[in-house]
């Protein structure tokens, strides 16, 4: 029973992970050998043209992407864990019924907020900006981020904090003695997944920032698609590039992940 269960498991995440190999194959294939029929399986007599036309083309794209999410992680982060640490443990008047407006605005539609924002930004001057994507980003990762740590935070034990307080540290040296350091599981489980979010978000980079000259890597992708429709190797290439930091962090993180992700779920 055993092995036809793990059989099961490994076929479907074959079917899964499919795409991927599918995408690391096509990046690798010659153009007069992309619409052979069948399709080759392994990339026979491959070539590289695909990888170097994405170094000479993307590596801003790249750039910019990077300072959004690094960006917006901490524009997060900065929101997020002290909004988290008042709604768990200082309980200000109103908490519950702002954890619900959190709750709600994970549900509006991510077109609804980037219109919304380029009548702002229109105004404000901060359209075709990079500190106008971290700004639009972080607004769905907040509520998210601020729900995880206020559930990690309200386990935080009582005693912990009057032991602080008996010491003599007020509420900002006990948030950031205490409460942070203890929190790490759940701050870089917010972190990874803001970051996964700025990274991939098309949505507010193709509405706030089409003409500008600072453009993420979706967009870059797009554009190379709309510029370069028959070059799917270069396509595909641009598409595993982009790929690799998002993996590389999840893959370091993956434990911290687990353990904040479930973080508050259980209560002693």
């Amino acid at each position: 029973m055993r092995h036809w269960r793990t059989g099961v498991g490994l076929l479907l995440t074959a079917v899964m992970l499919f795409p991927v190999y599918w995408m690391i194959n096509v990046s690798f294939t010659r153009e007069q050998d992309m619409r052979k029929s069948p399709p080759s399986w392994l990339p026979i007599n491959g070539t590289l043209d695909g990888y170097r036309a994405v170094l000479d083309q993307q590596l801003p794209y790249l750039g910019i992407s990077l300072v959004v999410g690094l960006g917006t992680v901490a524009l997060t982060l900065l929101v997020a864990a002290p909004a988290g640490y008042s709604l768990a443990k200082l309980r200000p008047r109103g908490g519950g019924a702002l954890s619900f407006v959190l709750l709600v605005a994970q549900m509006i539609p991510g077109i609804i907020m980037a219109m919304g924002f380029y009548a702002i930004f229109l105004n404000t001057g901060m359209l075709n900006t990079v500190s106008g994507l971290i700004v639009a980003d972080s607004t769905l990762a907040v509520p998210f981020a601020a729900l995880i740590l206020t559930a990690f935070m309200s386990g935080i034990p009582e005693e912990l904090l009057q032991a602080a307080r008996v010491d003599g540290a007020g509420v900002t040296r006990t948030f950031w003695s205490i409460v942070l350091p203890v929190s790490r599981n759940s701050l870089i489980t917010v972190s990874l997944f803001t970051f996964l979010w700025a990274w991939s978000d098309f949505i507010f980079a193709s509405t706030l920032d089409q003409g500008g000259d600072h453009q993420p890597i979706t967009l870059g992708i797009y554009h190379y698609i709309g510029n370069n429709n028959q070059e799917w190797n270069a396509i595909m290439a641009t598409a595993v590039i982009a790929s690799i930091p998002a993996t590389v962090l999840l893959i370091i993180a993956q434990r911290y992940v687990a353990a904040g992700v479930t973080a508050g779920a259980v209560k002693d």
